[in-house]
């Protein structure tokens, strides 16, 4: 393209991509002939992966990506300028037309608009630099907004009033907020023990509170010892799917492909869903070293740790620590002593719930659109960079540091025979004392809800949404089932991401569940038609019920079928199911007022 960017632009591309040179441009063999590029297809191959990165750059120093600014980072790259427009068009954190330098994203997703959210918008409606957000992972303290801020670090705004958020606008200052942790103090929590007693900025702090001591042991058992481990402990994977870990570290180690790679995916977007960002916040060397101890055991040299752009606290936090952790030797060529290199890179999302799949997240990393890829493969055959790749998300690997300390047969006790070990829940709504809670496995629905301090609002329950969006709702006749995976399943439940978000008898459920179909609807990357048009068409329906029209029941039926039959990901798959609950439980009716 002909557009030129601006000098803001150019020297931001230009930090993150280093000074440019005639070959790494692609510049022309003359001055005024623009055909001939050098490094061709092999280095636009090679540096494909920074797109995201590069976009990221100008967005985060003008507040949007203009022509000129997406042309030079094409030219740096030697990415065609479609290829990059799909991909910057792709995340809703990237603004392609010029746009305040200031931007609030106010959440007004099922735990926010109960809480104040649909207000805020409703107050300041009619702003350019307001816009309605999904779920900002702060239900503990909602309402939240979200600020990207041109030429500053972004921030997060919880418990929001319309006013504060027009203070911030206008140039008004933002402070971080500490994570919440209802349970401080409680000396059996496993997971949560640091989090409120320990600084998270400090190395020094976390190994004098035992941290490092597993990595340590880990370079002492050696890659298969810990593996066996992992095994034994019966460990599943935290994030809804429930593998087991062992089974993902084994076949990535036992590769004969190199090199292999680590993902920590946190891409924490599901609706009603905060456990990790607290951990990350709360605990951050705990995510460096359990990242570094399953790099170590799968025989990955690198490991990404991808997160989502409306955590920029837990971003800064997880950067010292792999900065500290690197200056300590803990990271680098020779990892702990180890005789092995591991390094970790972090990469932000852009606002995109689908790349919370694992293979959607590996295409955004690599600088494509984040859409799911068919599978098989698997991950741990062709994952990132068709390499070899272990993924897993944030609680689900601060669970080894325990199991290398302790011994896997030791985890394995705690919990139940399909469900080992301790287990965090997003407990937030019409609950007395919103936040994080660490039990074992085994706890029924009912305790959760007590544990929290029980309901309030009218201290009568409506319903409790399980699982997150992509979860479903269930009624009283739940508060006595165990929340283990083989519990919830034995009552057609699920425990997915550990979101329990309780709501009260007056809750608007149509409304709500009007906005869990706009949810998808827009979450949707678009790849697949019956994901991509049966969103669309279960938005409507919901739409014309609100609007007082009766539930077409047959047709939505025959939409939830077609998307959970032939969707290529697990949205389509799950996008009916809270909905479908709610008509189930008889909660789709005109809104109570």
């Amino acid at each position: 393209m002909s557009a030129e960017p601006t000098a803001a632009e150019r020297l931001a591309v230009d930090a993150l991509l280093g000074p440019p040179s005639p070959s790494e441009e692609g510049a022309p063999s003359q001055p005024d002939d623009r055909r001939v590029a050098f490094g061709g297809y092999r280095r636009s191959v090679e540096s494909r992966h920074l797109l995201l990165p590069a976009l990221h750059a100008v967005n985060d120093t003008v507040g949007w990506v203009s022509a000129g600014a997406l042309n030079y980072i094409c030219e740096r790259l030697l990415v065609p300028p479609a290829e990059a427009y799909g991909v910057a068009g792709f995340y809703a954190l990237l603004s392609l037309e010029e746009r305040p330098a200031r931007v609030a994203h106010v959440c007004d997703d099922v735990a926010c608009r109960t809480a104040g959210g649909a207000g805020i918008l409703a107050a300041l409606e009619g702003r350019p630099d307001v816009h309605p957000s999904p779920c900002l992972g702060q239900c503990d303290q909602a309402p939240a907004v979200f600020f990207q801020l041109a030429g500053e670090d972004d921030a997060v705004l919880v418990g929001a009033t319309s006013d504060r958020v027009a203070e911030v606008l206008a140039g008004g200052s933002l402070r971080d907020v500490p994570p919440v942790v209802p349970q401080v103090g409680d000396p059996s929590l496993r997971l949560l023990k640091r989090i409120g007693a320990v600084d998270p900025t400090s190395l020094e702090a976390y190994r004098g509170a035992g941290g490092y001591q597993a990595l340590a042991r880990t370079v002492e058992l050696g890659p298969d010892r810990v593996i066996a481990e992992i095994k034994a402990s019966g460990l599943r994977g935290r994030g809804g799917a429930a593998f087991p870990m062992g089974i993902k570290w084994e076949a990535v180690a036992r590769s004969s492909a190199a090199p292999r790679y680590l993902i920590c995916n946190a891409d924490e977007s599901e609706p009603g869903t905060f456990k990790d960002r607290v951990i990350m916040e709360g605990d951050p060397f705990a995510v460096i070293e359990s990242m570094t101890i399953a790099g170590l055991a799968a025989g990955a040299e690198r490991g990404y740790l991808y997160i989502r752009a409306e955590y920029p606290l837990a971003r800064a936090l997880l950067q010292n620590a792999i900065d500290r952790a690197r200056a300590e030797g803990l990271l680098g060529e020779d990892v702990a002593g180890s005789g092995r290199p591991f390094e970790i890179e972090i990469r932000r999302g852009g606002g995109a719930y689908i790349c919370g799949e694992e293979t959607a997240l590996m295409n955004s990393i690599e600088g494509k659109r984040g859409e799911p890829r068919n599978k098989p493969p698997f991950p741990t055959q062709v994952g990132l960079f068709g390499r070899p790749t272990v993924i897993n998300n944030v609680e689900t690997l601060i669970n080894v540091l325990d199991i290398v300390l302790e011994g896997g047969a030791a985890f394995a006790e705690i919990g139940t025979g399909e469900s080992t070990g301790p287990k965090l829940f997003c407990l937030a709504g019409a609950v007395a004392r919103p936040g994080v809670y660490e039990v074992e496995f085994g706890r029924t629905l009912g305790d959760l809800i007590d544990l929290a301090g029980g309901l309030t609002g009218s201290g009568r329950l409506g319903a409790v949404m399980l699982g997150g969006a992509a979860g479903l709702f269930v009624g009283d006749d739940h508060l006595d089932m165990p929340l283990t995976f083989e519990g919830a399943r034995a009552r057609n439940a699920t425990l997915g991401s550990g979101v329990v978000l309780v709501f009260d008898d007056r809750t608007d459920f149509p409304d709500i569940g009007t906005r869990i179909a706009r949810f998808f609807r827009d979450e949707s990357c678009g790849q697949c038609v019956p994901c991509r048009v049966g969103t669309v068409r279960q938005e409507e329906l919901l739409a014309r019920h609100q609007g007082g029209e009766p539930l077409d029941e047959e047709l939505f039926e025959d939409v939830a079928r077609v998307m959970m039959d032939a969707s290529i990901c697990g949205l389509g798959h799950t996008a009916s199911t809270a909905i479908r609950s709610i008509i189930d439980l008889g909660l789709l009716e005109r809104s109570r007022g």
